[in-house]
């Protein structure tokens, strides 16, 4: 602030030294000329000090009013100097009123060429001023900007700019860091057209040019009433550069009025959801909430990414208490230690380290905390891993299964809800087909059972669990998995729409690019083929099912198809014999039999 109004003051000052030079100036040049010049007579000097004094204060109380010394010098444009030829000018005619009505008009010549010599000065020291303080100021306060492209030259990028001009005159603020350079917008009209100063210089589809040309730094997608599709768009554009990019929330999302944070400060960095064109998924909470609403909810593996996000949802809706039940106790203790700190004492939370494949332990479980409601999302999940042990697999992902479901059914648990995957879809490997055996499990106990509500949600590969770089799906899928848990009714297997697919070859370059790296040039991608068990593509219906509709337009409901019991027991415990013995080949063959559509791919060493 100290340094804007120095250059004020020194302007000011310029102004007045230029309309004075001029004055006298012009007046020796004239005395050659008689007739027009204001000779040196005493009383003419006296005159000539008149002329210039009223004229300089009539001009800088006409800048002053029009706002000349309120522009900061690198956004200094062409309505800046119409606006102080502007100045300039009524300043003149004023003087020249005021002088009549003092009686001391001078020479109409004299005025006129005082007015154009010092009006051409001020406008000449301006351009050269600010050339000069540009050169002066880009090696020192300007090399620790930022180069700003604005994509959305509507009221939203207008928003942008003045925040970051308001922004320079506090040293305290980050967005004052940032110098707009241009700007981009896909209506023709808008094209060169300036907002501020600033051009806009090309459409959405020229932006990696641009940036290249103009040595962009960072890009603000200003643009929040566009459609989903258009967004995207525009975000690939984005990642194609090096530059830093960061989105303005949707209109829904921004938090508007005199008491809330300005816009650019609302911009978020651009995340990989963001390229992959997926709309928000709308959820039913008041269904969610009965669902939940002061029940004893119990999760397995509840320290995973898949159980973790599930009891982050289910603490939202008031549970009566919330049971965590996982083998691997450091997962435990974080999403434990997680919930503490947001919630407090206001959450009823038992976190309790055990393995759903130890029946006595489970059922002491249930017996002493009577869970009403049971996700059951422990399991191994790791394909390749399980082809080497299909053992472990079994005992952990079925008979864990069958353990807590059998009890659930004991001990009245009013639902169990099963997290199954799309690979129990005509599996190719070990832990699919495992989960297609828990899916045939819950079918079974729900073909049976006299209280307990067995459903199964079945999805897709979720770019949201460990080690992924998609944190916000995964909270999205799983409180589709509730709102299906609300709506089950027994025995279905509920198919969540997963969108549509994403090449994992597309997502990788664009996460190198949003690092502002170039795919295959400065960062590699390796294809190594396709790991043990696995398949190109995942499937979410096996062919005898069918799907049928529900009110969430994101959850469908796969027919239920009949089990046998008694061949569904024989074959389990022709199974669990098998994986207690180690016995791996064994086990595969017996698995196969249990699940006919498993058509396993021996995996190559």
């Amino acid at each position: 602030m100290k340094k804007f109004g120095a250059r004020k003051l020194i302007l000011m000052l310029a102004d007045i030294f230029i309309i004075s030079v001029s004055g006298i100036t012009l007046n020796y040049i004239l005395s050659f000329f008689r007739d027009t010049a204001i000779y040196y007579a005493p009383e003419a000097s006296k005159g000539l000090l008149y002329y210039i004094v009223i004229a300089v204060l009539t001009c800088e109380l006409m800048q002053l009013l029009l706002g000349s010394y309120t522009v900061m010098w690198r956004y200094f444009n062409i309505r800046d100097y119409f606006r102080c030829g502007g100045a300039m000018t009524g300043g003149f005619v004023i003087a020249y009123l005021v002088l009549m009505m003092l009686h001391m008009a001078p020479r109409k010549i004299f005025f006129v060429l005082f007015f154009v010599t010092a009006t051409l000065g001020v406008l000449l020291f301006r351009f050269l001023f600010r050339s000069t303080f540009l050169t002066l100021t880009r090696e020192g306060e300007l090399e620790h900007m930022e180069r700003t492209m604005i994509v959305g030259a509507g009221q939203a990028g207008r928003m942008i700019i003045t925040e970051i001009r308001n922004a320079e005159t506090d040293p305290k603020n980050p967005s004052g860091k940032l110098l707009p350079v241009c700007m981009v917008d896909d209506d023709a009209s808008k094209l060169h057209s300036r907002i501020s100063g600033v051009e806009v210089v090309g459409v959405c589809a020229e932006i990696p040019r641009l940036c290249t040309e103009k040595d962009i730094e960072s890009i603000i997608v200003a643009i929040p009433s566009c459609e989903e599709e258009e967004k995207r768009k525009i975000l690939d554009y984005c990642s194609k550069t090096k530059c830093k990019i960061k989105v303005v929330p949707y209109l829904s999302e921004l938090l508007l009025g005199d008491q809330q944070p300005q816009l650019i400060t609302q911009a978020k960095e651009i995340k990989i959801e963001d390229l992959l064109g997926r709309k928000p998924i709308e959820f039913n909470r008041n269904k969610i909430a009965q669902f939940i609403c002061d029940k004893v909810c119990m999760v397995t593996g509840g320290g995973g990414s898949i159980g973790s996000e599930l009891v982050r949802q289910i603490a939202k809706y008031s549970p009566k208490q919330i049971i965590i039940v996982d083998i691997y106790e450091n997962n435990a203790y974080d999403i434990q230690q997680e919930l503490r700190l947001e919630y407090g004492d206001t959450l009823n939370l038992e976190t309790l380290i055990a393995s759903v494949r130890d029946y006595a332990k489970m059922e002491s479980i249930f017996k002493k905390y009577r869970p009403q409601v049971v996700f059951h999302a422990a399991a191994h999940k790791h394909v390749p891993l399980m082809e080497t042990v299909p053992e472990e697999a079994v005992k952990n992902n079925i008979f864990g299964t069958f353990n807590v479901a059998t009890l659930a059914e004991y001990y009245k648990a009013d639902k169990f809800v099963m997290i199954s995957t799309d690979k129990a879809v005509n599996p190719t490997n070990v832990m699919g087909a495992t989960k297609r055996a828990c899916e045939m499990i819950i079918q079974y106990k729900a073909q049976t059972t006299l209280h307990t509500e067995f459903v199964t949600t079945r999805f897709g590969n979720v770019l949201g669990s460990n080690g992924s770089v998609i944190p916000l799906f995964r909270r999205q899928i799983e409180t589709l998995v509730l709102e299906a848990g609300a709506m089950a009714k027994g025995g279905e297997i509920f198919v969540l729409d997963m969108g549509a697919p994403v090449k994992i070859t597309t997502l990788a370059e664009n996460l190198i690019r949003m690092y502002g790296k170039e795919p295959y040039k400065d960062v590699p991608i390796i294809f190594t083929g396709l790991r043990p068990g696995e398949k190109l593509f995942e499937e979410l219906l096996m062919d005898e099912e069918g799907l049928k509709s529900t009110a969430n337009k994101k959850i469908f409901i796969g027919n239920q198809i009949a089990i046998d019991p008694n061949e569904m027991l024989y074959k389990l415990n022709k199974l669990h014999e098998s994986a207690d013995a180690n016995d791996s080949e064994r086990t595969v063959e017996l698995l196969s039999d249990l699940v006919p559509t498993f058509h396993h791919q021996t995996a190559k060493a």
